[in-house]
């Protein structure tokens, strides 16, 4: 099939045409935020919005997430050529008091939608919409992933636990990210890593309490605390290659009660970010060997535990390539960017892109006359969007799709 500038154009307006339902949709989501893998009111807006389409919705058992699958109409005849494609869009908020005093802010306390899912919802509700709508020209199957549970409760992980993405199995998968510091218009990716594996970790330094003007009848977690801290430090700058880097960042140490105390527990928490499963590991070993040995060596018992965070989102070449041909196709040259470096967030989609072919992107929302490198950023209390960019965003999972169906990763 030819892809010229008309189907692009045709995309465009298409995305145009949809944006007013689009807005209304993500504001509605936007206001009532829900957390975790269960968000029934955020399911039942986008059940609502897709209600009357020809589309199959499956459920799993573990979350309220759902996939909504369409059969093209050649996929019921002899035009069936049997590809799949995924297309996914999250759903839950982040446990944060927004503050930017939109009209339709969050009226839940304690809960916003700070890092776009609202958006990247409501853009897959309009794609679906205007794929529906052009079902008997679609030679395959195209399952539209709505997912709760990105914002490290592994919602991804459990839906594909769930067999949702078994029945028809896709044979490639794309999802959006909004940015706010990246221009309205814009979208950027990269092949290979895009964004990086995340370890929770935590450890428990147990000495012997007593009064702080004695600590010589005591044995101070705080000190070792402090030294394994540094240890871990210069483990990373002289262990782990720039080649390959990692980012660990003990965020959070808690110990003691009173200025005249020593006390005999301290705990840390932090976070472990890296690019490929094989510093992942070497960090990961490292720091159960730096908290247990320091904590020896000083008397006192350290104990390490790692609670394992997302995969490393990994995107595939032909599949990024397509992402750029079709970003090209809807708005020229300048909407595609190659982002120069790995980001060291994380993505629970890098359950998905780990067992099917496929790409994220971010796609830059900042808002109209804004500083896209200053503005809010995502997990923001202040994080805003430019509204009429998600435009684009059906555009692009409406090209994706029908690019893939017609020609696979040729």
């Amino acid at each position: 099939m030819d892809f010229t500038s008309d189907s692009a154009t045709d995309w465009s307006a298409v995305g145009e045409a949809e944006l007013a339902d689009v807005v209304e949709l993500r504001r509605a989501i936007h206001a009532d935020p829900e957390i975790g893998l269960h968000c029934p009111r955020t399911a039942e807006k986008i059940r609502a919005a897709l209600a009357g389409l020809p589309l199959e919705i499956r459920e799993g058992g573990s979350t309220t997430g759902f996939v909504a699958i369409l059969r093209g109409g050649a996929d019921r005849g002899a035009g069936n050529n049997g590809r799949t494609v995924l297309l996914r869009g999250d759903h839950d908020a982040l446990p944060m008091q927004e503050e930017t005093g939109l009209p339709f802010a969050s009226k839940v306390a304690g809960a916003m939608h700070a890092c776009g899912h609202d958006a990247h919802t409501a853009m897959l509700v309009g794609a679906a919409k205007a794929l529906c709508a052009r079902r008997e020209s679609l030679p395959g199957t195209i399952v539209f992933m709505f997912q709760p549970g990105e914002e490290g409760h592994h919602g991804a992980r459990f839906m594909i636990e769930d067999g949702l993405l078994d029945d028809p199995r896709p044979e490639a998968a794309f999802a959006l990210h909004i940015s706010p510091n990246i221009p309205a218009g814009t979208i950027v990716s990269r092949t290979g890593a895009l964004l990086a594996s995340t370890d929770t970790l935590t450890a428990t330094i147990t000495g012997r309490g007593g009064h702080a003007a004695m600590p010589h009848d005591c044995i101070d977690p705080i000190p070792v605390a402090c030294e394994i801290v540094t240890a871990l430090q210069t483990f990373l700058a002289r262990q782990v290659p720039v080649s390959d880097p990692a980012v660990l960042t003990i965020a959070k140490i808690n110990a003691g009660s009173a200025h005249n105390i020593i006390p005999g527990e301290a705990t840390m928490l932090g976070t472990l970010r890296t690019l490929s499963e094989r510093t992942r590991a070497t960090m990961r070993e490292g720091f159960v060997r730096i908290v247990e040995n320091i904590a020896a060596a000083h008397g006192a018992t350290g104990v390490a535990h790692i609670d394992p965070g997302y995969p490393v989102t990994m995107n595939d070449a032909r599949a990024t390539e397509l992402m750029r041909s079709c970003a090209v196709s809807l708005g020229g040259d300048q909407a595609w960017q190659v982002m120069p470096a790995p980001m060291m967030g994380a993505e629970d989609f890098a359950y998905v892109l780990r067992d099917v072919p496929g790409a994220m992107a971010f796609i830059g929302v900042a808002p109209e006359g804004s500083d896209a490198r200053t503005n809010p950023p995502l997990h923001n209390t202040k994080m805003t969007i430019r509204e009429d960019a998600m435009a684009l965003g059906v555009a692009m999972h409406c090209a994706l799709a029908e690019r893939f169906l017609n020609g696979g990763f040729d």
